[in-house]
């Protein structure tokens, strides 16, 4: 960061102007991390509830920095909003230290939001030791992408018989592409790690509930992927390979759900979507995760404003085809199972119980810090910028660290800020 007193500035400013937000009695405050075009489709669903004249209307504040402005509230005891959208990753997390209300005051007051209602991956993402803590709006998840016109020209079109592209079928193609033309890119690689642990039985928490990042299934993942690297069928290192796909060199990118709508603002480009790649046809996942309706604990939220967010939730169940427009699978079963939701890309992940079965949420307490790790490493490993016996200990030890300093805990994040302001 170039400058962290101005960033720290405009925080200050950013949280002030949303504490004002948060303190209004006469809205409910819903407060979002939705800062791309998804966005204007959640304002597009508040506004359609609101033009039903609720007893408070439903404002809707799109914050970039969602978590930090989170805790600063919920430090100072005031402005916190009455709604929120999270990611499943941060519930374990919220729950433990008591940052959350449960669910119960909300679905007593609307029944039909209930289990059997939504995507049962997405529901108990927000389900720990048996409470129900968020109302699910979504899940996205990664995606593979893949261009019709390259799986014609490479005379591979058979390998989507089976939904399912495995590391065998794409390395027959090793120095058959014309150069600049790749197999696949690297596009989400992090995501696409996570869904091989699962798809080698692996996890990413040992059975002490310890971060186990440093395993014999994270190492068969990466070198499984390097091996594609290597062989020269992956985008180079640095290349953006989103952009490559798009501009028809690449004949599968690995990015999310909502690219679809990227992707479909393409000219001429001829794609669809399938499942992100396995080793075996039979065997294969999507790592996924869930954006949360959530109400921090806050004293100021009143009964009626509580009998509000359980009818805007209930609202959301049954018209939340409009969320499906910002490219996600919505996780409301009334919708997705309605014949309006085929007409969407991301249909093709629900369409069958084991398309479904196969969106992997990942729950585990320390996940932020695993991902973040991978993130920080995969793509050096991937493309062979550093060894994997030393990259594996290093995320270990990454992992490690960051849940000693408990970096995601509230009294540490506010630490951090004050010392950071102090510099």
């Amino acid at each position: 960061m170039k400058n962290p007193m101005k960033f720290l500035l405009g925080l200050s400013l950013l949280v002030v102007v949303l504490v004002g937000c948060g303190g209004n009695q006469n809205q409910v405050e819903f407060w979002t991390p939705l800062t791309g075009e998804d966005g204007a489709n959640m304002d597009a669903l508040v506004q359609a509830f609101n033009e039903t004249e609720p007893e408070f209307e439903v404002n809707h504040v799109v914050t970039s920095d969602l978590y930090t402005n989170l805790y600063t509230v919920l430090n100072s005891g005031s402005g916190i909003p009455d709604l929120t959208l999270i990611h499943a990753d941060r519930v374990p997390n919220f729950v433990n230290q008591d940052l959350l209300e449960t669910m119960d005051e909300v679905m007593a007051q609307q029944p039909e939001l209930k289990e059997e209602n939504y995507i049962e991956e997405a529901w108990n993402s927000g389900v720990v030791d048996g409470t129900v803590y968020t109302i699910p709006l979504d899940i996205h998840s990664s995606a593979m992408y893949y261009n019709q016109d390259l799986l014609e020209k490479y005379g591979v079109e058979h390998w989507l018989d089976d939904d399912v592209v495995t590391f065998d079928e794409m390395l027959e193609l090793q120095g058959q592409m014309d150069e600049g033309q790749y197999v696949l890119n690297d596009a989400l690689l992090g995501w696409v790690v996570l869904a091989q642990i699962q798809n080698l039985g692996g996890d990413v928490e040992d059975e002490n509930g310890d971060p186990a990042v440093n395993t014999p299934e994270m190492r068969e993942a990466i070198e499984a992927i390097k091996q594609l690297a290597d062989a020269g069928l992956m985008t180079p290192y640095g290349e953006d390979g989103y952009l490559s796909f798009q501009a028809g060199d690449v004949i599968f990118s690995t990015d999310g759900t909502w690219s679809s709508l990227g992707h479909g603002m393409v000219e001429d480009l001829n794609f669809g979507v399938t499942n992100v790649y396995s080793f075996e046809p039979d065997v294969f996942h999507n790592r996924a995760s869930s954006h949360l309706f959530s109400m921090l604990r806050s004293e100021d939220r009143t009964d009626e404003k509580v009998e509000v967010i359980a009818d805007f939730l209930e609202f959301v169940r049954e018209n939340s085809i409009e969320w499906a427009e910002a490219g996600q699978i919505v996780a409301s079963v009334d919708v997705i199972e309605s014949p309006e939701y085929d007409n969407y890309m991301q249909s093709f992940f629900t369409s069958t119980e084991q398309q479904t079965e196969g969106l992997h949420i990942y729950t585990y307490e320390h996940y932020p810090y695993v991902a973040e790790a991978i993130d920080t490493y995969v793509a050096d490993l991937v493309h062979g910028e550093m060894d994997i016996d030393q990259g594996l200990a290093e995320m270990q030890s990454f992992v490690v660290d960051r849940v000693e300093q408990g970096t995601l805990d509230l009294e540490n994040v506010i630490e951090e800020l004050e010392e950071a302001e102090e510099e």
